[in-house]
């Protein structure tokens, strides 16, 4: 019935020697818990030469399928998992080319057939070598899992809404490609090149930074073999700043806000007087704020705790916090200091929302406008103010303490972001160079 139990009559003395390691794991037989609807089959794992450690290769179903019966299924497979045996232990590997092997079996009278199943198993283990592999679905489930240990809910949903658009292309772009395995250079440009045509070269560069730190979790853990992401170069592309607004702006605007919406306008003012982002802001408890000292405690960027000193042009226009609630969030739609049960992100997103009705939009302000222009405008006042009565460099040691860079370095690239530092008039000078 099987050509391939013929060669099971064959014995080769001293093959191999069983008092060396082994290279791969003993064939195994699946019956599925005895489920004839589903594929039963041989399996066994193979030492990878390039990682050291035993690869789970592609099962080998033959013909075993095809049989109806529980009787002649196992009948099918035995034979399979002991000649799969044999040829294991003369010498057969998945990973190499195993020509010499052919011509020893090609010696025997039986090496048409037995030549025709070994040719099966190779093309079933090169098959593997292929598409074998975690499906990238889960494969990237098990990085989010790990950066959800590391990272904050706002980075992790941030990964994961990359992780879905991903998928999503995969599926309508490259249906074939099913597990991480089959992932290569060439399907991942492909789909950063539809990100750079449809968004921007800076979106594009974050698909791959996302992407690629999550690919580096399934090397880090042996999943796959290299991070091939890293070879795919950053595009260069220039940030979106939102541009400091103009004096005359800045005071129409909180003239504005003082009769329309007064809760946004303190919320601006932390903005710009205490120099917090506005995700820094939207985190705010009344706990945070220190009544004593006049300090206010928060998360920030570069820290899992900042403390700052609250300025007394802002602390005068703080209400009475001691009878509030020390768990309840310091800003709301509607009031200060009560209870708003949502996520950070859409704290962030309702304000900044807000700030478009009732500023934006009123005063006919373009995209380079936002609620970080109030940061950098009140930095690039204060460093003006500073570099007045000192040199730049004792400015800038002043302006660090107060916006909380992390180095002088960050601040100077900043300060340059926003062109906050400026020169003196030099037409003096090129007066006398015309001279």
């Amino acid at each position: 019935m099987l050509t391939i139990y013929q060669f099971l009559s064959f014995t080769y003395d001293n093959a191999y020697d069983l008092s060396q390691k082994k290279n791969f794991t003993a064939p195994k037989i699946y019956t599925a818990k005895g489920d004839l609807s589903k594929r039963w089959y041989v399996y066994f794992s193979f030492r990878n030469p390039k990682t050291g450690k035993l690869k789970r290769i592609t099962p080998f179903y033959g013909d075993t399928n095809k049989y109806k019966s529980k009787e002649e299924r196992l009948e099918a497979l035995t034979i399979y998992r002991k000649t799969l045996l044999k040829l294991l232990n003369l010498g057969y590997n998945p990973f190499e080319d195993n020509t010499e092997l052919y011509n020893k079996l090609n010696s025997k009278k039986e090496a048409p057939e037995l030549n025709k199943d070994v040719n099966s198993l190779k093309q079933n283990i090169t098959t593997d070598e292929e598409n074998s592999g975690m499906p990238i679905k889960e494969a990237f489930e098990f990085s989010l899992n790990i950066k959800r240990q590391l990272l904050s809910k706002t980075t992790t949903r941030g990964y994961q809404n990359r992780v879905d658009s991903f998928i999503k292309w995969l599926n309508e772009n490259t249906p074939e490609v099913k597990t991480v395995n089959q992932l290569n250079k060439k399907v991942v440009s492909a789909f950063l090149n539809d990100i750079l045509q449809r968004t921007s070269a800076r979106n594009r560069n974050n698909y791959r930074t996302d992407l690629s730190s999550l690919m580096q979790v399934l090397e880090d853990n042996n999943i796959i073999q290299v991070n091939f992401i890293k070879k795919i170069p950053v595009l260069k592309s220039t940030p979106e700043r939102n541009k400091p607004y103009s004096l005359e702006t800045q005071e129409a605007i909180f003239k504005h806000l003082e009769n329309k919406d007064p809760i946004l306008l303190l919320y601006i003012k932390f903005i710009s007087y205490n120099f917090l982002r506005p995700i820094e802001v939207c985190r705010l408890k009344v706990k945070n704020i220190d009544i004593v000292n006049r300090t206010i405690q928060f998360k920030a960027k570069n820290s899992p705790l900042k403390t700052k000193i609250i300025p007394e042009i802002l602390w005068n226009d703080l209400p009475d916090l001691s009878a509030m609630d020390k768990e309840s969030m310091l800003f709301s739609p509607d009031k200060i200091g009560v209870i708003w049960d949502t996520a950070i992100i859409n704290k962030r997103n309702y304000f900044s929302k807000r700030f478009k009705k009732m500023v934006k939009d009123h005063f006919n302000l373009g995209a380079d406008y936002g609620l970080y222009s109030f940061r950098h405008t009140y930095i690039t006042k204060l460093y003006r103010a500073l570099v007045k009565a000192s040199s730049p460099f004792e400015a800038k040691s002043k302006l660090m303490l107060i916006t909380g860079h992390a180095s002088m370095t960050a601040l100077e690239k900043y300060l340059r972001d926003i062109d906050a530092e400026l020169p003196e008039d030099y037409s003096e000078m090129l007066k006398t160079t015309h001279e």
